[in-house]
């Protein structure tokens, strides 16, 4: 089973300007390069009202259905993630697609599956997503699902097909 090893808090400083630098490649019309890996996520804060943008990675993109699932890397504390909860209504840009989308929830054992299916996509990243995120797993498909279960994960939908 997944171990915790330690909180990581979202960055801050120079590591958050670094974080947030391909906010600048969608904004002069090069967020394409990032492909569907990444996605730019424009959502209403929670408290402001106002605008708010994050560049997230991409778990899984279903191509057919135009769908987005990401995860909370820096778990549910997170602005962004706080500000969808309040408000579902977000615009996500992704490669040469931008569409308006909702938030939708992902329950523990559906992310525990996102999770398995990414790593078989994304070997090399899977394990080090956890190490990243202060976890120490000690392998194989149920730990990385278990690992998955800890995560809070969001898909995003559109009636755009």
């Amino acid at each position: 089973m997944p171990k915790k090893l330690k909180n990581v808090a979202p960055p801050k400083g120079v590591a958050r300007w670094f974080y947030r630098l391909p906010i600048q490649l969608y904004k002069i019309g090069l967020g394409g390069v990032l492909g569907h890996r990444f996605l730019l996520l424009t959502h209403t804060g929670r408290r402001s009202k106002l605008e708010r943008k994050v560049v997230l990675e991409v778990v899984r993109f279903d191509k057919t259905a135009r769908q987005f699932v990401v995860a909370a890397g820096f778990g549910p504390t997170s602005d962004w993630y706080r500000n969808i909860q309040a408000s579902p209504q977000v615009v996500v840009q992704s490669g040469k697609l931008r569409m308006d989308m909702k938030a939708n929830f992902l329950s523990a054992e559906e992310a525990g599956q996102e999770m398995v299916d990414y790593a078989r996509r994304h070997p090399i990243a899977a394990r080090e997503l956890p190490r990243i995120m202060g976890y120490q797993l000690e392998g194989g498909e149920e730990d990385l699902r278990a690992f998955g279960e800890t995560l809070k994960m969001v898909r995003f939908t559109s009636d755009q097909i």
